[in-house]
């Protein structure tokens, strides 16, 4: 699978019903967690002061991403995206050198 840096930037539509913004949240929080358990969210990360989310995301490539995976999140009609594919630096204390 492919990493990805995603920027998330969710803008509730002005007159939307509270409890719609509830809801969406609510199912939110669910489908994050059935997309970290399935691998496809690996770290999240909001900057503090800030309405966005940063975050690591992973998928075979950025047609999936879009499609399968940030397609499914309830805010994701809300929401503008940066997407930045990425891979490995050789000087990544993270790793052994793979660069996949």
């Amino acid at each position: 699978m492919k990493e990805f840096l995603v920027e998330l930037t969710t803008t509730v539509p002005e007159g939307t019903d509270p409890s719609e913004v509830d809801g969406r949240r609510a199912a939110e929080a669910v489908r994050a967690k059935e997309l970290a358990t399935s691998g496809h969210l690996v770290r999240l990360w909001r900057p503090v002061g800030e309405l966005r989310s940063v975050g690591v995301w992973r998928a075979a490539d950025e047609t999936e991403l879009h499609e399968k995976v940030l397609g499914t999140l309830p805010l994701r009609p809300w929401m503008t995206l940066l997407v930045i594919p990425l891979q490995a630096h050789p000087n990544d204390p993270g790793t052994t050198g793979n660069t996949t």
